[in-house]
């Protein structure tokens, strides 16, 4: 079975070279790779390069879906690199003929910086990540709806057959591509020995501004596709912003309120810490002088990045659901 790695990019970068050496050590006979900048570039003979100009990631695929030869498609981004077996393990889950797409864990690189193992710590974390944790780290085999492209492979005849994806969307391209293939009547299976490497953005800036965009495509999503993004998880965040914001004034107004209100900070505060704590113990850092020291930082950082995750997500989650479109500025 031969498969096409696709990768768009917008420029050469030290992640996209990094993707490409790792490819030539993954266990399997027949792929090929296709790399899509917006200008042309050449890194020798380690992929196919298709210049697509300053188009965004969605009709970069829809590009390379025109060049792929494989039976499966394969998506990366330029910043993940898969793990030696990721072909090999995932094209047994294509034996069922009821199977049209697959997605794996990006897992954080233990050689990320500290702020990027931070980023990834509030997406593994319980109060973090939540019930989406599994795209981050591998848990149990099963079927989801929705799932992303930095690790995501699909049958190129599904892929036609659904005329590519919806370039409307960036993020959330990929959701409206899952939820098409579901209408098909086809399976999406979560399969976690599926594995590739995500460097993540890191706390906060770039971490912040990603949590912005998921938000704001989810909350619009919620109007456009509630299939799949009408669902209670989604609207926790705005939940507890609007708690926060209400419990004020009532503790503000009637000053009986404010131990309540205090109590009920603390315990969320002391949730979300030991949610980052569970997950600080269980990056599996290599033991250093100072070990101790760098876990009980990274602690602090995932506590609060989890909390300005909270915030920001409810925030703009809100103001996705009132968007009546989302324009390209929303969309950066």
């Amino acid at each position: 079975m031969k498969v096409t790695i696709v990768i768009p990019l917008k420029a050469d970068n030290a992640y996209i070279r990094e993707t490409l050496a790792r490819l030539k050590e993954i266990d399997y006979p027949d792929y090929e790779i296709l790399v899509l900048p917006d200008a042309p570039y050449s890194w020798g003979d380690s992929a196919q390069v298709i210049p697509t100009g300053a188009v965004g990631p969605a009709a970069k695929r829809d590009t390379a879906l025109e060049h792929a030869r494989g039976e499966i498609v394969a998506f990366l981004d330029d910043d993940t690199f898969p793990a030696h077996d990721w072909l090999k393990n995932s094209t047994k889950y294509f034996a069922d003929a009821r199977v049209a797409a697959i997605g794996g864990p990006a897992v954080t690189p233990a050689t990320d910086s500290l702020l990027q193992q931070a980023s990834g710590g509030v997406y593994t974390s319980l109060l973090g990540g939540g019930n989406y944790a599994y795209r981050y780290l591998p848990k149990q085999t099963k079927e989801v709806d929705d799932y992303p492209t930095c690790n995501l492979l699909v049958r190129r005849s599904v892929m036609q057959q659904l005329g590519g994806f919806d370039t409307t969307f960036w993020p959330g391209e990929d959701t409206k591509l899952c939820l098409d293939i579901v209408k098909l009547g086809m399976k999406i299976v979560y399969a976690p020995d599926v594995v590739v490497y995500h460097h993540r953005r890191p706390l906060f800036g770039g971490h912040l501004k990603q949590v912005r965009s998921y938000a704001l495509h989810r909350g619009y999503f919620v109007k456009r596709f509630p299939e799949t993004s009408l669902r209670p998880s989604y609207f926790l965040p705005t939940l507890l912003v609007a708690g926060l914001l209400v419990g004020a004034v009532i503790a503000f107004l009637v000053p009986g309120f404010a131990p309540l209100y205090a109590a009920g900070i603390a315990l969320y505060l002391l949730a979300v810490f030991a949610s980052a704590a569970m997950v600080s113990t269980a990056l599996s850092l290599s033991p250093s002088p100072g070990g101790k020291g760098r876990r009980l930082g990274l602690t602090i950082l995932v506590t609060l990045g989890i909390i300005a995750t909270h915030l920001v997500y409810g925030i703009w989650f809100v103001l996705g659901l009132l968007a009546p479109r989302l324009s390209e500025e929303q969309e950066d």
